[in-house]
């Protein structure tokens, strides 16, 4: 079955740091370029992070050198590092693959696979 199982979210505190992970089955990982996107309530989904079947990464300006994207090809898995939290990072997060193998995604509908997402909140 073709999937994508997130996990890791949870509730912090505004400077924690929080360690996504995403699981991949049913295809061959190592051909995709995979992201990490999230949406946060009333907002549109919005990208964080892309990792390329070479491991190239991208980062939206947001970020600013807080978050870390990796992917482990041996297991199947894409990571996204949180750290400094902020309030507004509170949204879900969703691990999503590119539309086809061997394809660099350049806009957000370039994704056509992602799974149940994980809920990362961050309060004070």
């Amino acid at each position: 079955q073709v999937q994508l199982v997130e996990s890791g979210g949870g509730l912090v505190q505004p400077g924690d740091s929080l360690r996504l992970s995403c699981a991949a089955s049913g295809f061959d990982f190592s051909l995709y370029d995979m992201g990490w996107f999230r949406q946060a309530a009333g907002k549109e989904r919005e990208l964080v992070a892309r990792v390329s079947i070479s491991t190239r990464t991208y980062y939206t300006n947001f970020v600013q050198g807080r978050f870390t994207i990796s992917r482990d090809n041996a297991t199947n898995a894409v990571y996204l590092q949180l750290n400094s939290l902020k309030l507004e990072d509170t949204a879900v997060y969703f691990c999503e693959r590119g539309r086809q193998p061997y394809y660099t995604p350049v806009r957000d509908a370039d994704y056509n696979l992602w799974g149940q997402g994980t809920q990362v909140t961050v309060s004070s």
